[in-house]
């Protein structure tokens, strides 16, 4: 008999949240079959069998969130210890289970499952509905919440042939008000967030930047066939100020009252993805050039957004920066990421007519900045100081250079 528990998927990982049993008692198994999809803070992992057998029994139900080390279930398998009674003998051992963890799997990388939230999945299985006949609207393939719920009231067409013994479905979208599930992801936001409110007295400050040269350098660059992103200059001047302003890549150590000023810059970039907010980090990102830079915020950002982000890729942040402009914002009050000492938010570049030191009124590119920092580490005149050296390095792009010579 395998007894099958839950194993630490990843770095700091204490419990997990059952989404979704792919198997139920009486099933018949084989090895690294998925058997379970488990929620943790920062991400769904399928955890597959180690072994092949029978399902004997399931211990801990859907939506219970449990302990490293809790048994999940039990496999009766083939060539597992089962106690062989035919003749007893004076010392029989009492057969006992064999504990078994599980490695877990990424998901979204086999057997053909159609890219879905537990949220959704779990819409689709209380109205009886196989997800992997629900035609995506994404171009990505993410089954949404609202394709499910086109796919109940008949509203799209199932990706087969309909069986000719289908019961049509009539259920109607829910009167009720929906309910999302407040655990896993969105949680784990909740949880941070409030202890970084209740712990850090934040200050936001706001400025401006003019974009404008930054803007015609990405424009010239672009024409002679290299696209790099406005983030990637961003995050090359940020390193630079951080340096300048060491006390912003720093963490407060209340317990042995001293201010940690950190030698590494690991810039956290926020980043939205339909399960909530994600924070991949550029490590080292200082020693990159802008080039390697725009790569690398492009892969992240994909894996974020596809769920396929490692732990690595979330550990060891020492600042963060939320780009929310994309969506088109021009100003926030950003909550710090709890223990950092800073963030900012960069917003939306927009085309306004700016006076020149020549009284002159021409057309160029302005971006609103927000930035929160702890005041129990630094002032406002310091944080100020900060933002116009790295306002500095984006408006004289030619600085920018120099400083990575």
């Amino acid at each position: 008999m395998l007894e099958v528990k839950l194993h630490d998927i990843g770095e700091g990982m204490t419990e997990g949240e059952i989404a979704h049993y792919f198997v139920k008692e009486g099933d018949t198994v084989q090895t690294d079959q998925p058997l379970v999809e488990v929620q943790t803070d920062k991400m769904v992992a399928e955890l597959p069998s180690p072994g092949a057998g029978t399902i004997k029994e399931i211990i801990v139900p859907v939506g219970e969130t449990v302990q490293v080390g809790t048994t999940l279930l039990y496999i009766e398998g083939e060539g597992a210890n089962q106690a062989s009674e035919p003749e007893p003998t004076e010392e029989a051992i009492p057969a006992k289970a064999s504990e078994q963890t599980m490695q877990p799997r990424r998901m979204q990388t086999t057997l053909n499952r159609v890219l879905a939230t537990p949220y959704t999945r779990k819409i689709a299985r209380d109205h009886g509905i196989d997800i992997e006949e629900v035609q995506p609207s994404d171009p990505s393939g993410r089954v949404t919440e609202e394709d499910v719920y086109e796919f109940i009231n008949g509203e799209q067409t199932p990706k087969t042939e309909p069986a000719t013994e289908t019961i049509p479905v009539t259920q109607s979208k829910p009167t009720q008000p929906d309910e999302i599930p407040f655990r896993g992801i969105r949680k784990k936001i909740a949880e941070k967030m409030t202890k970084s409110i209740y712990t850090i007295p934040h200050v936001t400050h706001f400025d401006e930047i003019n974009m404008t040269r930054v803007v015609e350098l990405r424009e010239e660059l672009k024409a002679s066939g290299v696209s790099i992103s406005v983030s990637a200059f961003l995050v090359k001047a940020l390193t630079i100020a951080l340096k300048d302003f060491p006390v912003f890549n720093a963490e407060l150590d209340e317990e042995n009252e001293k201010i940690i000023l950190k030698k590494d810059y690991h810039i956290g970039m926020a980043s939205d993805t339909e399960d909530g907010l994600i924070v991949p980090v550029l490590h080292h990102a200082d020693q990159k050039s802008i080039q390697q830079l725009h790569d690398e915020i492009k892969e992240l950002t994909h894996k974020a957004k596809e769920g396929k982000l490692d732990h690595a890729d979330l550990q060891n942040g020492t600042f963060t920066v939320s780009n929310v402009g994309p969506l088109g914002s021009t100003g926030a009050t950003p909550i710090i990421n709890y223990p950092e000492t800073g963030l900012i938010a960069f917003h939306k570049t927009r085309k306004v007519p700016i006076v020149t030191d020549n009284n002159e009124i021409v057309i160029g590119y302005m971006m609103n900045l927000s930035m929160s920092f702890d005041h129990r580490v630094a002032d406002g005149a310091r944080a100020v100081a900060f933002t116009n050296r790295l306002a500095s390095l984006i408006e004289h792009p030619n600085k920018l250079m120099l400083e990575m010579i």
